[in-house]
């Protein structure tokens, strides 16, 4: 009966299953009792200690927070979240791995424009609607003199103009009804919701770019909303991870783009290059003196596991036009170390992207060739 005690303990210890582990777990339990009861028939001396130890076996068998199917049942969905937003699981287990938010302009195709613009409408939505659920998000408000045209559209905020752009389709609207609003009321100077958009450089030492994406406005007939309520001029709610990235000198707020059924739906049709684009995160550069918590700063002479912890946060800041930095305002949450599922671009995704854009230009230019070449062979004859 000792052989067979020390099998299924090998199986309990191997199973995977955890309805099979419970099963080994009970038969082990009733072997345990068997064998208690014929020590008793045996050992006479024994019979007050044994019946005292027979329920132990039973006890870690049915009410362990660790063997019962109900608990193991929940760790693995667990796991799976935590895999689709940790970068080295989701290199590995997801084909379309991830992608973030464009800082440059708008995308390239129909198909990725309507689903960053339904996505980007769902955000503004929970934004607005005072939900106090934890995404990452990064949504505003300016006031400013604004120009609109087809060329290049701007807000003067402070005596800096910033470039003001818009992603077509659905976001075309906001614009054309920003563009009615100024013609009906003639007042140049609006106030937007936008999303703020940073273009860093490969050098630390060329300053970042600070561009807005036109979101909506607050005409002068609007009724108030929890966004323009909560937030002043030049006030910003941001959730993201607390960081410092190699090619700026403020830490940042890295807003990441948020996970969802329909992006990794749409992330596993596209191809690389347009996969990378939609998944490049904005980093936002925040003066914050007094953080809770450090930012984040890698340190490539330490292991992984030495690594610091990365923690996401949520606050208000306050954009200080001409510096093009924020400014701490108020801390809306408190740190913490989980941050939500999120879509980030791997290494391996990127260097494809990068031979396709390569593979991409060199055809244009024999495209170009081509057509050049029987041009001036017609002027020759």
């Amino acid at each position: 009966m000792s052989e067979q005690i020390e099998k299924i303990q090998k199986l309990i210890k191997t199973a995977t299953n955890p309805k099979q582990k419970a099963m080994y777990q009970d038969l082990l339990a009733k072997l345990q009792s068997e064998l208690s009861e014929n020590a008793e028939s045996t050992e006479p001396p024994q019979e007050q200690i044994q019946p005292s130890l027979i329920p132990k076996p039973k006890r870690t068998s049915s009410s362990s927070p660790v063997s019962p199917p109900k608990p193991l049942s929940v760790k693995p969905s667990k796991i799976k979240k935590v895999e689709t937003i940790s970068p080295t699981n989701r290199q590995e287990k997801l084909t379309p791995e991830t992608v973030n938010e464009d800082l440059k302009s708008e995308p390239e195709s129909s198909d990725h424009q309507e689903v960053k613009d339904t996505d980007a409408q769902t955000e503004t939505e929970q934004s607005e609607s005072g939900e106090s659920q934890r995404y990452f998000q990064g949504i505003g408000i300016i006031s400013g003199v604004v120009t609109l045209t087809e060329e290049r559209s701007t807000v003067m905020l402070g005596d800096k103009e910033y470039r003001l752009f818009y992603i077509p389709n659905r976001r075309r609207k906001a614009y054309d009804a920003l563009k009615k609003e100024i013609e009906t009321t003639g007042n140049t100077t609006q106030k937007l919701i936008v999303y703020p958009k940073i273009l860093h450089f490969p050098s630390r030492d060329q300053p970042h770019q600070v561009a807005f994406q036109l979101v909506g406005f607050v005409g002068h007939g609007a009724s108030s909303s929890p966004l323009n309520t909560e937030l002043n001029d030049f006030e910003f709610k941001f959730s993201g991870l607390w960081q410092f990235i190699p090619v700026c000198r403020t830490p940042c707020i890295t807003v990441m783009r948020n996970f969802s059924q329909d992006r990794l739906a749409w992330i596993k049709e596209a191809e690389a290059a347009k996969k990378v684009k939609f998944m490049k995160a904005s980093h936002v550069p925040l003066l914050w003196r007094d953080s809770p918590v450090k930012p984040f700063r890698f340190n490539p002479r330490l292991e992984k596991d030495q690594q610091g912890q990365t923690y996401f946060v949520q606050v208000k800041a306050k954009f200080l036009p001409g510096r093009d930095v924020f400014g701490f305002v108020e801390q809306l949450n408190e740190p913490t170390e989980e941050a939500p599922g999120f879509l980030k671009a791997s290494k391996k995704l990127k260097a494809e992207a990068l031979r396709e854009t390569k593979e991409r230009k060199q055809q244009k230019q024999v495209e170009v060739k081509e057509n050049v070449t029987p041009q001036s062979e017609s002027s020759d004859s």
